[in-house]
């Protein structure tokens, strides 16, 4: 008879723990280089890593890798940017983006897994453009909610004013993404792969 496996295997907690530290380390390059914050908002690698997570583990380990990231940081880790955590972090402007990253990678990984046959790179770089795009719409929505409803805004301050921020981390993003969704596919046949071994011998 063969063996009922566990739905959550050592190979995805793994994969869940590794993309949450690149989360962790993408999200505090702005430590070393505090030039990279633009109106409030860190200039990081969390949206390339985000939409890779998406992109290379699917939509529920990917979504639950961004889920556990957004937990860690809560219960007071310093994974944020700047070495941020705790339950405050929820009220800064920027926490919509954290937020995001959840169904980020849900989106991209879901657009992948739509492809019966193994997807091209033409959909994985797709993919990981339409994460970018709501890592963005929810995120900047969520800073201009908080600049108008609690936190303190700078003079002024109004929703183009928000997205004009956006513009300048955007064609960074842009490429990150590309080169997200043009490195995922090897990965992603490369763990699947391993994860169909790890079933065979489990």
């Amino acid at each position: 008879m063969e063996a009922q496996h566990p739905k959550w295997r050592a190979i995805d907690i793994t994969l869940i723990g590794m993309f949450v530290a690149l989360m962790a380390i993408g999200a505090n390059i702005t430590s070393w280089a505090p030039f990279l914050v633009i109106g409030g908002v860190p200039i990081t690698l969390q949206t390339f890593f985000c939409v890779l997570a998406g992109a290379v583990l699917g939509r529920r380990l990917g979504a639950a890798a961004m889920m556990v990231y957004m937990l860690v940081g809560l219960f007071g880790a310093p994974v944020f940017a700047k070495f941020g955590g705790g339950f405050g972090s929820i009220v800064g402007p920027t926490f919509g983006f954290i937020v995001s990253f959840i169904f980020a990678a849900y989106a991209t990984g879901w657009i992948i897994e739509r492809s019966k046959d193994n997807p091209s790179t033409v959909r994985f770089v797709a993919a990981s453009l339409v994460g970018m795009a709501i890592n963005y719409v929810i995120g900047t929505n969520w800073m201009y909610a908080a600049y108008k409803w609690w936190a303190v805004a700078p003079q002024g301050f109004s929703y183009g004013m928000a997205w004009s921020w956006m513009m300048v981390p955007l064609p960074k993003d842009i490429i990150l993404s590309i080169v997200a969704g043009v490195m995922a596919p090897r990965m992603y046949r490369a763990i699947r792969k391993s994860a169909s071994y790890y079933r065979h011998v489990a």
